[in-house]
């Protein structure tokens, strides 16, 4: 768009050196104006977005128009517009981008008229067809990242799930080898123990320095089997960490920060599914709505409680409406016990403070 546009921008400025315009000054300050603010509206940083767009689209319109006063003969300075609707078509709904098409060219049509036009309309009409075609062009270029955008999200959700059904299953299979290694190896070492324990009450073979070994060997065994069991069965939970950044992973933005406690150990299925549904609703309002870079989260542990903090470094527009995700956020986290505050910082950016069971 932004190549386009420069290149447009160019095609309309060699029209204006053979305009035969009383004020030649006046029309390239005007151009340039215009170069300024399409460059304003594409690369400005988009936390400045919501105040600076709006006031550059009218700044374009207002140049392109005066410029079509000013140089009516070249032909040119209505391609402007062409740049000016689909930039609208790019970033305002659909409502907003009609009207606007039609102000402009009622203008338009009015300028080319009072020009002395013999067909103002005509002109007019060939413009709006260009228009309609950059609009549409726009119109499925944007439909098409918000649906590369959608399916980054599910891609990521799908991703982290994967993660977290993995380390399930490992978690059960650790668990499942514990169990037959404590009922089956560990009976049979104990029987092995017993009956030497048996074997050293016989007198011939009481002396027998390879019995004791065996003893001692059979004892250490069975010894090592029962920690290996324990350490089995008390793993460090699953693997949040690994879970949340394939979660963040296929997002361009905001970027992903984790702070967990060497303490947190999550053991339950239905509670790190919360934390990443959280976590997961938390990426996308700071994507969407509050133009955040970077997403901390904090995950600590108090007492039996596990604490969730995210923060975001965006910036809240106006006040925090709770909408489907935030309410399915609650609910999920209730019916595990936990609770969860949303507010917003110091500085205006989104924060989500959740509680649940350890």
């Amino acid at each position: 768009m932004l190549l386009a546009g420069l290149v447009t921008w160019a095609a309309a400025a060699l029209g204006l050196r053979v305009e035969e315009s009383t004020q030649p000054a006046l029309m390239w300050t005007l151009a340039a104006i215009y170069l300024v603010a399409f460059l304003s509206a594409d690369l400005l940083p988009r936390r400045w977005e919501r105040w600076v767009l709006p006031v550059a689209l009218l700044v374009e319109a207002v140049c392109a128009l005066a410029l079509v006063w000013l140089a009516p003969r070249g032909g040119t300075a209505p391609v402007l517009l062409v740049v000016l609707v689909a930039q609208l078509a790019l970033v305002m709904p659909a409502r907003v981008t009609v009207a606007a098409v039609a102000v402009l060219n009622i203008a338009l049509y009015l300028l080319l008229r009072g020009a002395g036009y013999s067909e103002p309309l005509l002109v007019t009409t060939l413009y709006i067809g260009f228009q309609a075609f950059a609009a549409l062009v726009a119109h499925y270029a944007r439909t098409a990242e918000a649906s590369r955008d959608a399916l980054a999200r599910v891609n990521a959700d799908l991703l982290a799930t994967r993660a977290l059904l993995a380390d399930t299953a490992r978690g059960n299979e650790r668990l499942r080898v514990a169990r037959e290694l404590h009922d089956v190896a560990g009976h049979k070492l104990t029987a092995l123990t017993l009956n030497l324990r048996l074997l050293a009450r016989d007198p011939a073979l009481a002396a027998r320095t390879e019995l004791a070994t065996s003893r001692r060997l059979a004892t250490e065994l069975l010894s090592d089997l029962r920690g290996l069991v324990a350490a089995m069965r008390h793993e460090a939970g699953l693997d949040l960490v690994t879970a949340l950044r394939a979660l963040a992973a296929p997002l361009p933005r905001p970027r992903l920060r984790l702070d967990i406690g060497d303490d947190v150990q999550v053991h339950d299925a239905a509670v790190a599914d919360a934390i990443l549904r959280t976590v997961q609703e938390a990426l996308t309002n700071a994507a969407r709505h509050a133009d955040a870079d970077q997403l901390t989260v904090s995950l600590q542990r108090e007492g039996s409680r596990l604490r969730l903090r995210i923060d975001d470094d965006g910036r809240v527009r106006g006040p925090i409406r709770e909408g489907n995700g935030l309410a399915g956020m609650r609910e999920r986290l209730a019916g595990l016990g936990g609770t969860v505050s949303v507010t917003t910082g110091t500085a205006g950016a989104l924060r989500i403070e959740a509680e649940l069971p350890a």
